[in-house]
């Protein structure tokens, strides 16, 4: 019976899902590739931004764009990001609200990833910051985000500091009482009142996405050699 049914499938049949596939894996090759060059240009756009542009609000801001800004820290409103590990230790990022002068939304400023002890706590007087004005410069950034974000981003009837896994810049307004920029500032290594910082562009670089589409193109390329193959050898029986 089983070799009834296998008669009864029409000879082309493995050619057109083999064409299928070696489609589906030339268009995952060029998504790759176009993946790559993406990154690569966002890697020289991150290499290659110099000088500081004065930020106020409302103004158009380019990813990874030098920035400095000017206003007040919030140091009784500070935020722990929780989770955060470098060099396989346990850390968080430490985010400090800078209030413009001008009474605009806040400006969040991450200073950087800080160790946490062995209780997982990190002391109030480690995160204090100059209640005068400052100028900080550093790099318009956003929020670590998670791949998969499960929960709320704070936990319930927290005091400050607030400590959150993954939370969303709707959750950090909440959690404020007020409206917040759309982007972060990631403080340049060479400011103070900082933490580690060490900011590159997220996710692996281009090379990974070319060796990936190299892959898919030679699987295209395999395959299209056994279809080849078998045709000719069921064309010359």
């Amino acid at each position: 019976m089983d070799t009834q049914r296998r008669s009864k499938l029409p000879s082309w049949l493995p050619l057109a899902v083999g064409t299928v596939f070696v489609a589906l894996f030339t268009a995952l090759g060029g998504w790759q590739i176009s993946r790559g060059l993406d990154k690569r240009a966002n890697e020289n756009l991150f290499h290659g931004e110099a000088g500081y542009a004065s930020w106020k609000n409302g103004m158009e801001v380019r990813p990874h764009q030098r920035l400095k800004a000017t206003g007040r820290f919030d140091n009784d409103h500070q935020l722990l990001l929780d989770n955060i590990t470098n060099n396989s230790r346990y850390g968080a990022y430490v985010i400090t609200p800078l209030i413009g002068l001008d009474g605009e939304p806040v400006l969040l400023v991450n200073r950087g990833w800080i160790e946490k002890g062995p209780n997982r706590a990190v002391g109030t007087s480690q995160l204090e910051v100059p209640s005068e004005p400052v100028t900080v410069r550093g790099r318009a950034g956003w929020l670590p985000r998670a791949g998969m974000k499960m929960g709320d981003g704070f936990a319930p009837g927290q005091g400050w500091p607030k400590i959150g896994v993954y939370p969303s810049s709707e959750e950090v307004e909440a959690a404020l009482g007020r409206e917040v920029q759309p982007f972060v500032l990631l403080l340049d290594e060479t400011e103070a009142n900082g933490f580690y910082r060490k900011w590159e562009p997220g996710g692996f670089g281009p090379d990974k996405h070319f060796g990936y589409a190299l892959q898919w193109f030679a699987m295209g390329v395999v395959l299209s050699a056994l279809l080849i193959w078998n045709h000719r050898k069921k064309k010359f029986k």
